[in-house]
């Protein structure tokens, strides 16, 4: 789905990759809804347009596009317990992916590019708050290695990109995020998508709801809505090949008890919650520092968690049909 065309001169085309995600459906939303300018041209590529792991469909889809900038969204996700289980193919897929993209932004002169990280790049064994310097200081989460050093990689080739060619490539840390178009899928999607599915359904079957693991970690969850927001900010006037860090502040995170419980309240669910000590809980927590970010956007306002939270809820209500599940 490519941008709308008005008289003004488009001098920037923004091809965002991995456009039809979560992430992805979210720029498109505050771009159309009046965060987009006029000089820019916005092209939203799925995995129907291209598939990113071919270095000749990338070209292609670039050669047809000739994009000024790029968001690189795209790769191949997945909750804990299917990572754990294909470190391998994440590590391959992410990696073809991501050397696809950026090679291709560079032969053809992208102005810039913004990649999209996450915070399981960073070392399991860390201290907290953990900032962008401390992304490479030990090894991942052995849980999704794969996943988490191929998106480490990007760091490493942004910065190599800058040193030997000077390439605008930067990339982005969110921390969870969440939001309408999201995976709902209870096996393997994220828990708080998994979560509200589960929710949905034992509201249907009046049932007890059921939350793997004890319920004790902790995260720092951010709304898609605000992350695209952020984004937006990044492309245009973020100068730093040093990654940032997109999160709310530390005193804004919440354990998964307490999100399942706003997902009870969102839902209005009566029956009991259970926890299922017997499964995994993944890392107790991996605070974000949002230092970097508040010392240039001290103003910016996040959507409190408990309205995302709903708005997120009404929204796969709505969508149950269509919803990826």
């Amino acid at each position: 789905m490519a941008g709308e065309g008005s008289g003004v001169e488009k001098s920037k085309r923004i091809l965002v990759t991995g456009g039809s995600g979560l992430v992805g459906r979210a720029i498109a939303k505050v771009v159309s809804e009046g965060e987009g300018r006029e000089d820019e041209d916005w092209i939203f590529l799925s995995s129907r347009d291209a598939d990113l792991t071919s270095a000749e469909q990338t070209r292609a889809v670039f050669e047809k596009h000739r994009p000024t900038h790029v968001i690189h969204l795209a790769a191949m996700v997945g909750g804990l317990f299917r990572n754990m289980k294909y470190n391998l193919d994440f590590w391959r897929n992410n990696v073809h992916i991501n050397d696809n993209v950026l090679h291709c932004a560079h032969e053809l002169g992208v102005q810039k590019v913004v990649s999209c990280l996450s915070t399981c790049i960073f070392p399991d064994k860390t201290t907290y708050p953990i900032d962008e310097t401390m992304i490479h200081n030990g090894p991942p989460h052995s849980s999704n290695f794969g996943y988490s050093y191929a998106k480490r990689m990007i760091d490493v080739q942004n910065r190599a990109y800058f040193q030997q060619y000077g390439c605008k490539f930067t990339a982005v840390i969110p921390t969870n995020v969440f939001g309408p178009h999201d995976n709902f899928n209870m096996e393997d999607g994220h828990v708080l998508p998994g979560l509200i599915h589960k929710a949905y359904l034992a509201k249907k079957e009046g049932s007890s709801l059921t939350v793997w693991g004890s319920g004790k970690p902790r995260r720092q969850f951010i709304y898609s809505l605000d992350l695209a927001r952020l984004f937006l900010w990044v492309l245009r006037e973020y100068q730093e090949v040093e990654p940032i860090i997109l999160s709310v502040c530390e005193e804004d995170e919440v354990s998964i008890r307490d999100a399942a419980e706003s997902i009870v309240e969102a839902m209005a669910l009566k029956g009991e919650l259970v926890y299922d000590g017997t499964k995994s809980d993944g890392q107790f927590k991996k605070t974000a520092s949002n230092k970097k970010l508040r010392e240039y956007l001290p103003q910016f306002k996040f959507t409190p968690f408990k309205q995302a939270m709903k708005e997120t809820c009404d929204w796969f209500v709505t969508n149950y049909d269509t919803a990826r599940k």
